[in-house]
């Protein structure tokens, strides 16, 4: 079986060796609850949906400021 994901775009979270590992795992745990809390309000949305980014970026900003980690938005194919 095969299934085709369409093309969208994806947050790529990269914590750099120099965080603490202990406040990376929490700040992985964060990032995560913004996926579930996004899924809940959109009604089961994935992650792939349009919108994800743009409505789930200022909230990864936060994040970034709080747990020093680095991100880029990419296009997946």
């Amino acid at each position: 079986m095969k299934a085709r994901i369409p093309q969208h775009r994806e947050f790529i979270i990269n914590f750099p060796d120099t965080v603490d590992q202990a406040k990376a795992n929490e700040g992985w745990a964060k990032l995560q609850q913004i996926v579930e809390d996004y899924k809940k309000s959109h009604n089961g949305a994935s992650v792939y949906a349009p919108t994800f980014i743009e409505d789930c970026e200022a909230d990864v900003k936060k994040l970034q400021e709080e747990y020093g980690f680095e991100y880029t938005v990419e296009y997946v194919k």
